[in-house]
């Protein structure tokens, strides 16, 4: 009996030591998926989260002419609003940009041709948002009977919109002219474009500055073609800065007579003023010799390191900064003259410097 009981303790002290085991692997197991959740968590949020973009079109009318507003809205997948930049386009052009403001929406204005367009909103995304395209909204403008005309933008280098530049790098787009009831011209219409919105440090240049609209369908065109079928296109190229730090080049005056001539001057300046110090009071002619002295020593500092030029010349010109790094929203204008009226048309997009 004895040896059973004791034969039974062990069993049982096996047992429960058995149970405390089974219990740590449970508890080792619970605390692991505990710790591996938020690692999940953040695995799929450094994915991207994803974004819902929805596109609102409205008509208006601003001072006689048709306008189209829209109004784009992005929320993530987590109900957040979105941030970063949007684009308005009609197949592969771009007709306006935008940035998002802190509820995530944007507003932007139009102008287009009578007719039917198919407008899509264009979320590019960010550091921790997915980029995202609205459904197909379709704007229907009616005829105003003005000639007008409307912009439009098609990215070349890089080849996608919002831009983004190193500093020191170039950007390239095409700005497409669209007339807009051309047909009512008395005469030609020219059309000159430029920009605003650059960063410091930052320009902008169009080829053609100027663009021409006639009434007719210009020759370019397949015959039997309205106007619009194929618009003038200009081209705008945006060139950054990048940091210069030139190197500073020591004009030698050996061999140049420079230092000759320097010489030639300073001596009679330092003879002067030494016959100064010595007796100025004492002589008329060492008050001559004097004012000689000091019409050479003024020459000779205008001629020297106290001269801009000089210190231009001898060290080179000073660092030039580079294009600040940041978002900005580039305007397109397009202002236009037929002899009697003008009219402005504008498109946006964003640049980011990095």
């Amino acid at each position: 009996m004895a040896i059973r009981n004791f034969l039974e303790s062990l069993e049982q002290v096996h047992v429960r030591r058995m149970n405390r085991r089974s219990l740590r692997l449970k508890l080792a197991a619970g605390l692991g998926i505990a710790l591996a959740l938020p690692l999940l968590a953040m695995a799929a949020t450094s994915q991207g989260v994803t974004t819902h973009t929805s596109l609102n079109v409205s008509a208006s009318n601003v001072n006689g002419d048709a306008k189209t507003a829209v109004t784009v809205s992005v929320t993530g997948a987590d109900g957040q609003p979105a941030a970063g930049a949007i684009a308005i386009v009609e197949g592969d052009r771009q007709l306006a940009g935008a940035v998002l403001d802190a509820s995530g929406q944007a507003t932007a204005q139009l102008t287009l041709a009578p007719g039917n367009h198919n407008l899509s909103a264009v979320y590019a995304g960010d550091a921790t948002h997915l980029s995202s395209v609205s459904p197909q909204d379709t704007a229907l403008v009616g005829g105003t009977g003005t000639p007008s005309f409307s912009l439009s933008l098609t990215p070349v280098a890089p080849s996608a919109l919002p831009m983004v530049l190193t500093a020191g790098a170039a950007g390239t787009v095409n700005v497409t002219v669209t007339p807009i009831n051309q047909s009512a011209l008395t005469a030609p219409l020219f059309i000159t474009l430029s920009c605003s919105g650059l960063p410091n440090q930052a320009g902008c240049s169009f080829s053609p500055a100027t663009i021409e609209i006639l009434s007719t369908t210009p020759s370019s065109c397949a015959t039997g073609s309205p106007a619009s079928a194929c618009p003038p296109v200009g081209t705008m190229v945006l060139q950054t800065q990048a940091e210069n730090n030139p190197v500073h080049v020591i004009a030698s005056n050996a061999g140049n007579g420079t230092g000759t001539v320097q010489w030639a001057i300073l001596l009679p300046g330092i003879l002067g003023l030494g016959g100064l110090a010595w007796g100025a009071r004492r002589r008329a002619w060492l008050s001559r010799l004097s004012l000689l002295a000091l019409v050479a020593l003024v020459t000779m500092l205008g001629t020297t390191a106290c001269n801009p030029n000089y210190y231009y010349y001898n060290h080179g010109p000073g660092n030039v900064p580079a294009t600040p790094a940041g978002t900005y929203t580039i305007t397109i204008t397009g202002q236009s003259s037929d002899g009697i009226t003008a009219q402005t048309q504008n498109t946006k997009f964003v640049l980011t410097v990095q």
